[in-house]
């Protein structure tokens, strides 16, 4: 199976199976997405889903996180990786926005990178999700699997190096939803250590799969 073939097959199944894939956070708005994607680093969406409600009642606009503390913010999301960390990244990108975006959330990829704790994936998670871009978000499920079905080439070794590729072959229209299918598929079905292969929907398109048949 050629690369194009493989991805024509894997578009069609998930245009079946999920064609209306989205993120598992919890969130009202912009800036509430962008504090759960921040906290969900290195951890898992049903842990973020736990504290968030709690956080986001306390403090539901930037301007009242921006007037908190680190302190304050930790007690409430202790439970998730990084507490100490993302809570300094939670209230010093709350102040950026009051003092550089009058409280809203950028759409443009540089401004969101310049915010203090927001990273290239997680910038690229805000455009894809909230303002409907074509941008792929790369995580450890999209990384593991797109190298597993053979979406990408073995010297992909970077996430940057991976979005790249999979920009270049997921047609623009699909890219957000792409980001979405591989995430779940990964996070469900091609699991790290098990992956659940005689139930995959798309193992007929799989390199690896293929290649453990041989």
């Amino acid at each position: 199976m050629t690369k194009k073939d493989r991805y024509l097959f894997i578009i069609s199944h998930f245009e079946q199976s999920m064609p209306e894939a989205a993120t598992e956070l919890n969130y009202r708005n912009t800036f509430e997405l962008l504090c759960a994607v921040m906290l969900s680093a290195q951890c898992t969406d049903k842990r973020v889903n736990l504290v968030t409600p709690a956080l986001f009642e306390a403090f539901p606009t930037p301007s009242t996180l921006a007037n908190t503390s680190k302190d304050v913010i930790y007690q409430y999301i202790k439970s998730v990786s990084y507490p100490n960390n993302k809570a300094e990244h939670l209230v010093q990108m709350a102040k950026q926005l009051v003092e550089k975006h009058e409280g809203n959330v950028p759409s443009d990829f540089d401004a969101l990178v310049a915010l203090p704790g927001v990273g290239r994936k997680t910038a690229n998670v805000i455009l894809s999700v909230a303002f409907k871009q074509a941008k792929m978000a790369v995580d450890t499920h999209v990384f593991r699997v797109s190298h597993r079905i053979g979406l990408v080439s073995p010297k992909s070794t970077t996430p940057y190096a991976v979005e790249q590729e999979l920009i270049k072959y997921f047609p623009s229209h699909v890219v957000a939803r792409a980001h979405h299918w591989l995430i779940l598929h990964g996070r469900y079905v091609c699991k790290s250590q098990r992956p659940l292969c005689e139930e995959c929907g798309i193992k007929n398109a799989c390199k690896e799969f293929a290649a453990r048949r041989k």
